[in-house]
């Protein structure tokens, strides 16, 4: 499958992973930091969208994606992850949602309904006490 993000648009920056891992933690910068600038990409102009609408925190005010990989004690392994990541999370935004539009219930389904409600009301109505005179 074809790379949807360019390599020159994404920019890494390396780290201390945070956590436990004893001296290696506490020495070797292993995690990866992905920053992919979305308004600068040449991704389709509907995709910028909705990445940039993202929720949560991952996209920035400036429209810049940050995504972070520390889970394994390589730095290539972590920036191989961290793009994967980013060609996911592309990927399902390239993805145009299909819009709903909205229809009324079948005459079938209202009768249905309707009949089911009707037993229900002799099932509720058969439980109250007849007074008899």
């Amino acid at each position: 499958m074809p790379s949807l993000v360019r390599e020159d648009e994404v920019e890494f920056t390396v780290m201390r992973s945070q956590g436990p891992g004893g001296q290696n933690v506490n020495k070797v910068s292993t995690a990866v930091q992905l920053r992919f600038d979305i308004r600068a990409s040449s991704l389709a102009p509907g995709t910028k969208e909705r990445l940039l609408a993202l929720p949560g925190r991952r996209v920035t005010k400036e429209g810049v994606l940050v995504l972070k990989a520390q889970t394994t004690r390589s730095q290539e392994q972590n920036k191989a992850l961290a793009l994967e990541r980013l060609e996911e999370i592309v990927a399902q935004a390239a993805v145009v949602p299909e819009i709903r539009r909205p229809t009324k219930p079948t005459y079938g389904s209202r009768q249905r309904r309707l009949e089911g409600k009707a037993i229900r009301s002799q099932v509720k109505a058969g439980r109250s006490k007849k007074i008899e005179d």
